[in-house]
């Protein structure tokens, strides 16, 4: 099939079973993480600072790995050593229940994460063209989002058995983690040919800073730099995901109700992100960015409102909307922004700030909603979000009007 030829190769298929399997790990314990972490006495606050801090470790590290990839100009020993990581931290939760520990095992688990990232978009986009970035990063993300929904139906049937003994979980995540290592044996770099003119202090072997990556920004296109501070505005007002989950049992929807909501939301993301990243690439990236974020500005304003299944059925549905409107597709544009031998770099950078943001947005939402209460926290979210949509539609049709970017 000549779809096929243009966009499916071996290496991305190969990726995205990797990210299915490990999503499959991760996803069964992400639903009920929150809920565990508050039986095992953590306050709401605490989660948001403990998810704040474990997402900025992993977008500090995408940033160092992301450009240590490209000046080596090798993704898979990041891709194999980034999921190995994350799997062997996910029986390390169940081991103990202290503080510490668990702070130690889930910012292990970001830090895999935050190895593996950059170089694996890098793979991703080296496998396809301008033309079709929305479909390569769409299809991954759809596999990706399939383990999401198979993780919490796996979850779901566990606590059905055994309600309430969540430790257990923890160690049989372990075991699709070890399938997605094995999958990363598979994967091959491509062999590479070094530019003549090319300076030779650039030698991969040349030590690289922690922080040297933030010298990108210096030297990014215009484009990249209006979009990204847009994004990172964004992210400020986006809190983790676990805040919507403890919405809903405020509520008081039983564990098995918050994870079928969960897992239909990982369905919809699933379903709809390869046929929105194949309509992004006709219509363009930018324009389904936005589309995408004013969406989760009308979800986040109205979760709060929300009493009923209908109607956080309706809102969790355009919640994967959202998702797959925006996750695979930012990081489409942000490569289509870079140079080629520079897009680990790029994508790195862009997730090292945005974690830095999450950290601040997290801990924030934690104080907020301990402070002000759950509906305030959401609405200023929204709120905020409109505006930065206001923002990117300006930055569009202004700054970029004589640009290339679509």
């Amino acid at each position: 099939m000549s779809i096929r030829r243009k966009f499916l190769t071996k290496t991305v298929l190969l990726v995205s079973m990797v990210s299915l399997f490990t999503d499959v790990a991760s996803e069964m314990l992400y639903p009920v993480m929150p809920v565990y972490l508050r039986s095992i006495g953590f306050s709401v606050m605490l989660i948001g600072i403990l998810e704040g801090v474990a997402e900025a470790t992993a977008g500090l590290s995408k940033g160092y790995f992301g450009h240590l990839s490209d000046t080596w100009q090798k993704r898979v020993p990041f891709i194999r050593g980034g999921y190995t990581l994350s799997a062997i931290s996910k029986p390390m939760m169940a081991l103990f229940t202290f503080p510490l520990w668990i702070f130690f095992a889930r910012t292990l688990d970001r830090f895999g994460k935050g190895i593996r990232t950059s170089a694996r978009d890098a793979m991703l986009s080296d496998e396809t063209t301008k033309e079709h970035k929305g479909k390569v990063f769409g299809f991954h993300r759809s596999m990706d989002t399939v383990g999401a929904a198979i993780g919490p139906i796996l979850a779901l049937a566990y606590l059905q058995f055994y309600p309430g003994q969540y430790r257990w979980m923890f160690i049989i995540a372990f075991f699709p983690g070890l399938i997605a290592i094995a999958l990363t044996f598979l994967l091959k770099d491509k062999a590479t040919q070094k530019d003549p003119q090319e300076d030779p202090s650039s030698d991969s072997k040349h030590a690289v800073g922690f922080f040297s990556y933030l010298k990108y920004w210096t030297k990014a296109t215009p484009a990249f730099r209006y979009l990204v501070s847009g994004l990172l505005v964004f992210t400020l007002f986006n809190s983790s995901d676990a805040f919507l989950l403890l919405a809903l049992k405020e509520q008081h929807l039983s564990d098995t109700m918050m994870i079928g909501v969960y897992i239909f939301y990982n369905l919809v993301y699933a379903f709809f992100s390869y046929p929105i990243g194949a309509l992004a690439d006709k219509i363009g990236l930018k324009t389904m960015l936005v589309s995408g974020l004013l969406l989760f500005a009308i979800v986040y304003s109205c979760i709060g409102f929300s009493t009923s299944m209908v109607m956080f059925g309706i809102l969790f549905f355009l919640y994967g909307i959202y998702a797959a409107s925006t996750e695979g597709i930012s990081k489409a544009l942000l490569s289509n922004l870079a140079e080629k031998k520079e897009t680990a770099t790029a994508i790195g950078f862009y997730n090292s700030m945005a974690s830095i943001c999450t950290l601040i947005s997290s801990s924030l939402a934690g104080i907020l909603w301990y402070s002000v209460g759950p509906k305030a926290m959401f609405l200023i979210s929204g709120i905020g979000v409109f505006l930065v949509v206001f923002y990117l539609i300006f930055v569009f049709r202004i700054k970029l009007q004589r640009g290339s970017v679509r």
